[in-house]
């Protein structure tokens, strides 16, 4: 035990002496889902007027601050966590931990769920995740719109809304390094992303699911975040080169009109979209408008 925790000390004062190096502060931003959170399993569960919303936003609360703790155990100097599901306001500000900061509600920016990220991160964390629309025995799994989107991919790579959030931060030139989600979301994120730690907290059955106790989730995430963070230098951005490939199926036509009406996006098959661009911002921004 005495080794171990020798072992672990060494690790941590190497990464910050790292960091210092660098002249670098561990900047973290961790953004959290909902529908991936241990014990979520209907769409009423996630919505604000679900019998039991309240229950799974504290159990949301809990598990984000657990990435926290995770991340200050290994070092971080700043955290900034997105609140990334629905209205982004479902996460306890006065139950939060209070060395984090916290953007609640949406400002209409392309970055979404990952608001905040710029180059002066060190690394994102994915919390609450989800797999992409259609995954077999996944957890409410759904890709931006569960109304109106069957499937985006972006130069011939279905992605999951993990994979498209990590093009954003990978734009910055930071690392994904952490995801906690249902199992189907950390297969996902393991073949796109290959060097990711991941925690599963549930996995599918049909429309149900197994899951883990909130407690030991929790410490799921907090070892898992602080190894990933200990570790910061193995994970690479995510990136796809240029030129930009971006197509999206819907499932009603009259979105599809509506969305066809954006500038340089063409109408490619029966229910697709197709938008292409050198620009990667520009991608982000054409597939906003298609949500």
């Amino acid at each position: 035990m005495k080794k171990i925790f020798v072992i672990t000390a060494i690790l941590l004062i190497a990464n910050l002496l790292t960091y210092a190096q660098d002249g670098k502060a561990l900047k973290v931003l961790i953004s959290v889902d909902m529908e991936g959170i241990t014990g979520v399993v209907n769409w009423e569960d996630v919505d604000r007027e679900g019998k039991d919303y309240d229950l799974f936003r504290k159990i949301m609360t809990e598990e984000t601050n657990a990435a926290i703790e995770g991340a200050l155990d290994a070092g971080a100097t700043e955290i900034i966590v997105r609140d990334a599901h629905s209205t982004a306001r479902n996460i306890l500000p006065d139950l939060l931990n209070p060395k984090a900061r916290l953007i609640r509600d949406w400002s209409g920016e392309f970055k979404s769920m990952v608001e905040g990220i710029d180059k002066s991160f060190s690394a994102v964390i994915f919390i609450g995740y989800h797999a992409k629309a259609g995954t077999e025995d996944a957890v409410l799994e759904h890709t931006m719109s569960s109304k109106n989107i069957t499937d985006i991919s972006i130069n011939g790579i279905s992605l999951p809304e993990a994979g498209i959030n990590a093009l954003i931060v990978g734009y910055y030139d930071v690392p994904l390094v952490f995801l906690a989600g249902d199992s189907s979301i950390c297969a996902q994120a393991k073949q796109l992303f290959g060097e990711i730690e991941i925690v599963a907290v549930k996995s599918g059955i049909g429309n149900a699911a197994i899951n883990l106790h909130p407690a030991v989730s929790h410490e799921k995430i907090k070892e898992g975040v602080k190894k990933a963070l200990l570790n910061i230098n193995k994970y690479k951005p995510y990136k796809f080169k240029p030129p930009y490939k971006l197509v999206v199926t819907l499932k009603h036509e009259e979105v599809l009109e509506q969305r066809s009406e954006y500038p340089g996006v063409k109408r490619t098959g029966d229910w697709e979209l197709t938008y292409e661009n050198d620009d990667l911002i520009e991608v982000m921004k054409a597939m906003r408008h298609m949500f």
